[in-house]
């Protein structure tokens, strides 16, 4: 049996969650506390970095006792101490790893420094049981991108944003709209009154043999619509939403039926390959419907998990720590380790913006 202790603070969600696994069953979350801070940041339209990281300070130490509380265990019975070490706002993330630090140090634990992204590339082995390889869509506030997933630690990129992530793309239409934050849910929400053939939005990268995404230019015709039709109208903010909407849905699913034929390709003898997604974009059901279509389309198996494992949470970085002590790949002085507020899943391939890499450039 492994049992693991997991922190998440890499964004404006302050988590903790003990998950176990016993041998011969599948795993169980015994809990998962995640405490939001969108009130905090409400005001703001979007996350201040600082006010982040003063809330994790507050609040991290009474969501880990309740956590521990929840599972009906105390550290004695946790097996390892796992916390997200990146990508994400660094203030955070330092928050979350030194509390990790000190908890595992006092309780004589191992301790790992997970990666944020690997946390959501796993997590469909944590619900659904699956087997590598597979193909994983992350969408989310700071990250699209389309990953092989070959096993623990064994990553490979096939596209990425070479600009914006989708959900900043959500947030920023958002914005223009004057919707209130958080900006996704709230052009999802819109969008189901609005007439989606109103505005005719590019469909970026649509039909290009570059497998990447591209959102700026979207983002650029969504403004440009909206400041000429204004002042806007509920009816006109609705259609906007709609039709940029529409246009998400139609680029991602070429995006992503290009990789789903590669992964054909590449492993033929695989009868039902599945895809995942994952991320807080991946809440989205337009999107989800359009992703499904995709699968049907190339025989592919679609795999969602649950709402509140596809956003930020703990339950996702402790399983992380457990696959990672499955595999033997929770060596290194964790205790040293410094948080990275970029931290690609694939280090080996070309740096493009939005793969994760620091000062990268298309």
């Amino acid at each position: 049996m492994i049992r693991v202790l997991g922190i998440e603070t890499s964004c404006d969600e302050t988590a903790a969650s003990v998950v176990v696994l016993r041998e011969g069953d599948a795993p169980e979350i015994l809990s998962n506390v995640v405490l939001s801070q969108i009130e905090d940041h409400a005001a703001f339209g979007g996350v201040v970095p600082e006010i982040a990281a003063r809330a994790h300070v507050e609040a991290l130490d009474g969501i880990v006792e309740a956590a521990l509380a929840d599972a009906g265990v105390d550290l004695a019975a946790v097996d390892a101490v796992a916390a997200t070490a990146g990508p994400g706002l660094v203030g955070g993330l330092i928050v979350g790893l030194m509390t990790a630090k000190a908890v595992a140090s006092a309780a004589g634990k191992p301790l790992l420094a997970i990666n944020h992204l690997e946390g959501h590339a796993l997590t469909a082995r944590l619900t659904d049981g699956l087997r590598f390889p597979y193909l994983l869509l992350l969408v989310s506030g700071g990250h699209t991108q389309i990953v092989l997933v070959r096993g623990v630690g064994d990553y490979q990129r096939w596209a990425t944003t070479i600009d914006d992530a989708l959900g900043e793309a959500f947030d920023k239409t958002a914005k223009m709209l004057g919707l209130p934050y958080p900006g996704g849910p709230n052009v999802e929400k819109t969008a189901k009154g609005g007439d989606p053939t109103r505005f005719a939005f590019p469909r970026p990268m649509k039909g290009s043999a570059q497998p990447d995404f591209s959102f700026a230019g979207l983002k650029t015709a969504v403004r440009q619509a909206a400041s000429a039709a204004a002042p806007l109208s509920d009816r006109d903010v609705a259609d906007i939403c709609a039709s940029f909407q529409a246009a998400v849905s139609d680029a991602l699913a070429d995006r992503v039926g290009r990789c789903l034929q590669r992964f054909r390709e590449t492993f033929p003898d695989i009868g039902t390959p599945v895809l995942v997604i994952a991320g807080g974009v991946a809440a989205n059901r337009e999107i989800r419907a359009s992703l499904e279509a995709q699968c049907r389309e190339h025989g592919f198996r679609f795999i969602a998990p649950p709402h509140e494992l596809c956003t930020d949470n703990a339950a996702m970085i402790a399983w992380a720590g457990i696959e990672r002590l499955r595999a033997g790949l929770a060596g290194g002085d964790a205790f040293a380790f410094v948080p990275r507020s970029r931290w690609p899943l694939d280090e080996v391939s070309a740096p493009v913006v939005g793969s994760g890499r620091r000062g990268a450039k298309a």
